[in-house]
Formats: C-alpha cells, structure tokens, sequence
C-alpha cells in the first residue's frame, strides 16, 4: 500500500472510534497512548492471521511468500551462496530476500523472518538453529610481501610486520586470535591501514604493502592461484558455528522452514 492510502485508512479507522490514535508532525508520525494500546492488543491477533494464512502451504506443492533474513556481509556469501540457486529452484513460489550488513541490527523491529550469526548466545525469545558452513580465519600476505619480511611461524612474530587492522562497522578495532594447545592468543595490529570490508582486506593483502586476517574461504581462490600465502595456519582454529536465529512463535513459515532446511548441518 501507498503510504497515502495507508493514511486514509488510518484516519477513517480514527472517524469510527472517535479517537485520535496517531500523532503527526510535518516531520514524524507517532502512537498516542491509545494508538499504542489498540495496536498491543491488535497485535497477537494479526499473528494468528499471518499464520492462518501461512498454514495453506500444507496444500500447496512448495512454500509460498517472501523470507527477509538478515546476515553478517563477510559471511553471507558463504552461506548462501551454494544454496540460493537449489532453494529457488525446488519452490518457485518463494521469494528470498537477504540483506547483507555487519551492523548489528534488532531483526524484530527492523522486519526480518530471521537472522545469522556467530554463536548461540541470543536474547530471550529467540530460537537458534546450527547451520553450516563452519569457518575459520586466515592470515594471508601475497608472495611480493614476503619478499622482504620473513614468513611468521608464531603469532609473536607479528609484532615484526605490517598488519590490517580490522574494524567493526561501529569504526572499533578488533583483535587477531589464535588458538593452539588449548591456549588461546589475541593480537592488536597497529599497522597503517584500517579496513572494515574483507574484499579491501584482500586487495590490500594481494597489493603486498601488509599481512590480512580475513575468512580462509574468501581467501581460498588466491591462496589455491598463488597470489596469497597462508602463514600460521596451525593455529588458526575453526569459528564457532554459524546459526540462524527467528523469534520463538507458536508457527513457523513454511517458507523460512524451507530456508532452514536447506542451512541446517
């Protein structure tokens, strides 16, 4: 709907009820007390449609409808990549939609079916399901690089190099860790260069001016051509699982259903 006749809609429902439920500016439209308690009580209700709804599938031949999900922008491609094409393929009728982003984002207010990260460790009322692939870090430096710098064996050789810093969306910093014999190490760069992308990682990496830390699955293709160098593998342990979260509701789309059964491990 237009956002016009969604207006229209509204105001008429405020004519039958007799009460404003909408304040509105010429900058921001907001709930009134009572248009906050009607859409609370309204809610539940909308749910049960949506689900009513949803619970056709059972006499469809595949799931129907669109599924939002959110994932981190790094890891996305490895975990949709290998599925996207058999998943719309095997239901015509679905349509998918991933929005790809490393900012940290409420997936209930902001309108996805579902989430991706790492680890399990969620809020209340969220449901968490083990998907694969699982992935871990690499450090990489192109054969030009290690031209002039010797080739790390321990992640104290590091202090010695030219190392990217990693950033989160938010512009902080995070450490490069590395587990071995149970006995876990983080190390800090504080090289020039500052990047919050893999694909600048890399590209710096295969530009020789610094060492990248960077998912090995990304840096696959260029270690395999012999552009890239992978140093310290041994210990570079795997990740924690990935998992795709939902909100815990009574149903389950059969579209997102679809989705997780095509990730699940």
């Amino acid at each position: 709907m237009t956002a016009s006749a969604i207006s229209h809609a509204v105001s008429n429902l405020e004519t039958r009820v007799g009460i404003r439920l909408l304040n509105r500016t010429t900058r921001s439209v907001s709930l009134t007390d009572a248009g906050a308690m009607l859409f609370a009580q309204l809610s539940p209700a909308f749910g049960d449609i949506g689900s009513a709804l949803d619970a056709l599938n059972q006499f469809r031949d595949t799931p129907f409808g669109k599924v939002r999900i959110n994932a981190p922008n790094s890891i996305a491609p490895f975990v949709f990549g290998p599925v996207m094409g058999p998943l719309v393929q095997a239901n015509p009728n679905l349509e998918l939609e991933i929005v790809a982003t490393d900012r940290l984002i409420d997936i209930v207010d902001e309108g996805f079916d579902a989430g991706i990260r790492l680890g399990e460790s969620l809020r209340e009322g969220m449901t968490a399901v083990k998907i694969k692939p699982r992935l871990r870090f690499a450090v990489v430096g192109s054969p030009v690089y290690f031209e002039t710098h010797p080739i790390p064996k321990a992640p104290a050789d590091l202090q010695g190099h030219v190392c990217i810093r990693n950033l989160y969306p938010s512009g902080a910093g995070y450490a490069w860790e590395f587990i071995r014999y149970d006995k876990t190490i983080e190390f800090a760069p504080t090289g020039p260069i500052s990047l919050d992308d893999h694909e600048l990682m890399i590209e710096a990496a295969l530009s020789g001016v610094a060492l990248a830390y960077v998912w090995e699955a990304r840096a696959r293709p260029y270690i395999q051509s012999g552009r890239l160098v992978e140093c310290l593998a041994p210990w570079c342990a795997p990740e924690d699982w990935l998992y795709l979260y939902y909100p815990t509701r009574k149903h389950l789309s059969a579209g997102l259903r679809a989705v997780i059964e095509a990730l699940r491990v």
